[in-house]
């Protein structure tokens, strides 16, 4: 790593310690890793005071964030945001944590390419959203991502009605998804009842698709930070 390397900080948002609450390792402990900024806006996000520029943050380096990673003794690190792949130094960040042979999840909106991620470790897993037509953001999505998801990643429809299931559904079927990654469809938060989803799941012979419920929201309150 180069001096410029080292001294490089990232805009940390929120670090904590919590079990992951979605995902491919739902129930299992991780630390959380937020960073600054989103490109998106979309109509149910739930950490929109982590997308402002003005807001607080903690300067951090790669390896400070390596430090404090592993004084917490979990081997699970989930990158989170707003967008963490927004910030063109990320992958400084990546090569740290996996060099210290943590497993990194980043969660990603599905508009940032993974082009330039997708080699730096087999420690590294993406579950990215494809954002369906409630969030007001699908114009954003960079769908020739599903060509560099592997079986190990995830791809994940947030649904707020049954028009977003059927065009999850329309872009499971169009882009070949089922059985190419792990597909989630979990509900927006007080929007739609998780017994309609798995409905239209029966309805739609929705095999190898999994209905997944944000486990935080029903721990703690739905609107509490650092969980």
């Amino acid at each position: 790593m180069s001096e410029l390397e080292e001294s490089y900080q990232f805009h940390v948002v929120e670090k904590f310690v919590s079990i992951n609450g979605e995902g491919k390792k739902a129930g299992q402990l991780a630390v959380f890793i937020r960073l600054q900024g989103c490109n998106l806006n979309c109509s149910y996000c739930d950490t929109r005071w982590a997308n402002d520029i003005g807001c607080e943050f903690t300067p951090m380096t790669a390896n400070e964030i390596v430090q404090y990673v592993l004084e917490c003794k979990v081997e699970n690190v989930t990158l989170t945001g707003g967008e963490p792949l927004l910030n063109r130094n990320v992958s400084i960040l990546l090569k740290a944590l996996t060099d210290a042979n943590l497993f990194v999840e980043i969660e990603t909106n599905g508009s940032v390419s993974l082009e330039d991620f997708v080699g730096i470790s087999e420690r590294i897993t993406f579950t990215m959203d494809y954002k369906l037509p409630s969030s007001r953001m699908e114009k954003s999505m960079c769908v020739s991502n599903f060509k560099l998801l592997q079986e190990k990643d995830t791809i994940k429809f947030v649904a707020g009605n049954v028009d977003d299931l059927q065009r999850a559904k329309q872009v499971i079927e169009e882009y070949h998804l089922t059985g190419k990654c792990n597909i989630y469809i979990s509900p927006v938060f007080g929007k739609i009842d998780p017994k309609d989803i798995v409905n239209f799941m029966i309805h739609h012979h929705l095999n190898k698709v999994n209905l997944q419920l944000q486990l935080h929201k029903f721990i703690w309150d739905p609107n509490e930070k650092g969980v």
